[in-house]
């Protein structure tokens, strides 16, 4: 990576289409959203179906983006929905459309 190459972190909430939230943190938010919705990686995501990007924030700094995931992970569940209504009232996934070569049913799991 060249100076003029900026890093950007992103810490997200993604949802399942029952309700379960999960907060996370990464470097590549296109790569990390892939993996919840088609469930390459295997623990909590996976078990509930969490597979919808509800809320996203990006930060230039590593650190900043840390803070901010453990602030929201800490956070009660209300204070969760509210921050996601803040941006997206209708709780629509804000990566429906980012993997078009791929086709998926409404839940974002790969067709067979």
């Amino acid at each position: 990576m060249t100076a003029r190459e900026r890093r950007s972190y992103c810490v997200y909430i993604m949802g399942s289409l029952s309700g379960t939230l999960y907060v996370g943190f990464t470097g590549n938010l296109h790569k990390r959203v892939f993996q919840h919705k088609f469930h390459q990686m295997e623990g909590f995501t996976n078990k509930y179906d969490v597979e919808r990007l509800l809320y996203w924030a990006s930060f230039d700094d590593v650190h900043k983006a840390i803070a901010r995931e453990k602030q929201l992970k800490g956070w009660s569940r209300a204070k969760k929905i509210a921050l996601i209504e803040l941006r997206n009232l209708h709780w629509l996934d804000l990566a429906k459309e980012w993997y078009p070569w791929m086709e998926s049913n409404d839940t974002g799991k790969a067709a067979s």
